[in-house]
């Protein structure tokens, strides 16, 4: 008779194997398609036509920079927001929680109609009239977007730490607000910031809807376009951004551990 741990074990390698090759098996197909570009030899000709490609650089160059603003701007508004939360306001946890998990439910198309429906160019605050303006109200979209992954990212870090005893301590040093925010509070939690930073920019890369509907050059619309039209470079631009989600993943691992391994002072 087989011990009972070692049936969950057997269990448990099995559900991960049958795991794995479900996400494994179509990824290792599309690569394998993504070769054959060039008759009757495998190459990474897709691969070169399309890091070569002008619109290709410039979509994800675009992408890339809102990206950054984007996270920029979602850990000025998520950071001071969970802080304060937690630390004064913890009756509202879970109204807070609720309101960053509605871009979960709420369809990426209704969000950016509304947007075009309250600052189109004949409403009070007009953010559709020029370029410079669009773009600000796409990072607005992404921001609302990588919400909740922000939100939850920098919440957990929130709660590693002590925040209360060390804003008391700061404050018995004189420190004020913002210098407790930025000096004390954004080192504590650096690695719940860049876990939300690059889920945030992950989320950013692959978005499609807002920007198309924005008419903006972002990445996403570039392979929607590329994926209509071509074969081959398709199959590389989805490798090309697994491999960029996935660095993003391991980034977050690798800061994590890194966090989790470095000394806390006492």
């Amino acid at each position: 008779m087989k011990h009972p741990s070692r049936q969950s074990r057997v269990g448990a390698w099995t559900a991960m194997i049958v795991g794995a090759l479900y996400f494994l098996i179509p990824l290792i197909a599309t690569f394998e398609f993504s070769l054959r570009m060039r008759r009757g030899s495998y190459s990474f000709d897709a691969y070169r036509v399309v890091l070569s490609d002008p619109h290709f650089q410039a979509s994800f160059g675009y992408s890339m920079l809102m990206a950054v603003l984007t996270i920029v701007v979602g850990v000025l508004l998520v950071v001071p927001t969970a802080y304060w939360v937690q630390l004064r306001l913890p009756k509202l946890r879970g109204i807070v929680e609720f309101i960053t998990l509605l871009p979960l439910v709420i369809p990426a198309i209704v969000i950016v109609f509304g947007y075009l429906r309250i600052y189109n160019s004949s409403s009070i605050l007009p953010l559709t009239g020029n370029e410079r303006a669009t773009d600000l109200l796409l990072v607005f979209g992404y921001v609302t977007l990588s919400l909740p992954y922000m939100y939850r990212a920098v919440d957990a870090g929130l709660r590693a730490v002590d925040i209360r005893s060390l804003t008391e301590a700061a404050e018995c040093l004189g420190a004020s607000w913002p210098t407790i925010l930025f000096k004390v509070i954004f080192p504590n939690i650096r690695s719940g910031i860049l876990s939300g930073a690059f889920l945030t920019f992950a989320v950013v890369i692959g978005e499609f809807t807002i920007a198309s509907l924005l008419d903006r050059p972002a990445f996403g619309p570039y392979l929607q376009l590329i994926g209509a039209n071509r074969a081959y470079e398709p199959s590389a631009l989805a490798i090309i951004a697994f491999a960029v989600t996935w660095a993003s993943m391991g980034l977050i691992q690798l800061f994590g551990s890194a966090r989790a391994m470095t000394p806390q002072k006492t």
